[in-house]
């Protein structure tokens, strides 16, 4: 049974992670070092991409080069990710389980992309991600704030 209910869906794809990616950036290293020394690890991708976008749509007018490098921090840790839950045995589809702590780089990563794509008007973006986020669990989109 999956953690999601369907007893015949695929089972929770479960990333291992990059451990000391994840102990430099909570140790309060520099997300940008981080990313070039572990270019693999989505969740330094997640921070650059969340540092870029918080507060770029809050002003007067949009910041829109920080929301430019928001998106392409989050599309390029949304494309490890990929990769990750490839090697992982995704096939597309199926649960990547919210708390599952090494899938949130990725999942995070997704969530900064649909936030990117919402504030330059890239709607089908937008909505992909959100239906990603949905189909790999229910809970993230709540857990991510985009609710």
């Amino acid at each position: 049974m999956t953690s999601f209910g369907d007893l015949l869906g695929p089972q929770p794809t479960l990333l291992t992670g990059d451990d000391e990616a994840e102990s430099d950036l909570l140790n309060g290293a520099d997300p940008a070092s981080v990313a070039a020394e572990h270019p693999t690890a989505s969740i330094a991708w997640a921070y650059l991409a969340e540092a870029a976008l918080d507060g770029a749509t809050t002003g007067a007018e949009p910041d829109t080069a920080r929301i430019i490098a928001g998106y392409a921090y989050a599309r390029t840790g949304y494309h490890r990710g990929l990769d990750q839950l490839r090697r992982h045995g995704w096939k597309g589809f199926g649960p990547v389980p919210w708390s599952h702590e090494q899938n949130q780089g990725f999942l995070r990563c997704v969530g900064a992309l649909a936030r990117a794509a919402e504030a330059i008007g890239e709607e089908d973006e937008h909505l992909r991600c959100l239906d990603l986020l949905n189909d790999s669990d229910p809970r993230a989109i709540a857990e991510l704030g985009l609710d």
